[in-house]
């Protein structure tokens, strides 16, 4: 009497993910989709093609795919280091949360296709606003965010009411022969400067203004009151050896 055997476990190698020349060709394929320019790699040695692939996609991977801007990712990031710049440094950094006013009337009006557009035009609108040192991100649907830093309080409102009237006065082309104009409302707070705050604290104050601007009517800016922080040299120079980035400087 034979003994059947069970049927032999498919190699291991098959199960194996892509070879990396199929994952290096789905990688270049996702660059030009995403309209990245791709380095001739008879420009370059093999190591600094490689490099410059590997940069186009960590790049990729921080920008929101539908406006170009950063993502919520990045601007985490760069919220956690403005953070500690203000902490060490103590100087005024800014973020504005900027919501698209009426944005859902938009896309059940004239669908979602129009909404994609406005978000682009608003995109644009912000970049427009911004310093090569600032960083603007789509942190939601219809909601972006700006790190301004070395934002003095004193201008503050001026920063933001600048960036809601280059919205409001934009003519977002949504179909041929037919424009829409948008708003949006604005909520800001200061860093408090000389203290390590958290990003989440930071954002939800600002939250806490943009609020109000919707609150009060929607198309307006409404700005926290900067926190006053006295702090000894002793205190500055304890901030300083406490710092999370002290092992790089």
């Amino acid at each position: 009497m034979h003994k059947s055997h069970p049927p032999s476990a498919a190699p291991a190698t098959a199960a194996a993910s892509d070879p990396p020349a199929l994952k290096l060709a789905a990688a270049l394929q996702l660059l030009r989709q995403s309209g990245r320019d791709v380095p001739d790699p008879s420009s370059l040695d093999r190591v600094a093609w490689l490099q410059a692939v590997v940069d186009g996609l960590c790049e990729l991977s921080s920008r929101d795919p539908l406006t170009g801007v950063w993502n919520r990712r990045q601007f985490d990031v760069a919220l956690t280091g403005e953070i500690d710049r203000v902490a060490r440094a103590g100087e005024a950094a800014l973020v504005l949360m900027i919501d698209i006013d009426h944005f859902k009337s938009v896309n059940d009006t004239h669908g979602h296709a129009a909404g994609d557009v406005v978000l682009k035009e608003v995109a644009q609108a912000l970049r427009e606003c911004i310093r090569p040192m600032d960083t603007l991100a789509r942190v939601g649907g219809d909601e972006f965010a700006m790190i301004l830093p070395n934002c003095p309080p004193s201008f503050g409102h001026v920063v933001a009411e600048r960036v809601r009237m280059k919205v409001q006065r934009r003519s977002v082309e949504i179909a041929p022969g037919e424009s829409i104009n948008v708003t949006v409302s604005i909520g800001g707070a200061f860093a408090p400067q000389w203290v390590r705050s958290s990003a989440p604290l930071w954002v939800e104050r600002a939250d806490q203004q943009l609020y109000l601007a919707k609150q009060s009517g929607r198309n307006r800016a409404c700005l926290e009151k900067p926190m006053v922080s006295l702090v000894s040299a002793e205190e500055k120079g304890l901030l300083f050896g406490t710092s999370q980035y002290q092992d790089l400087e």
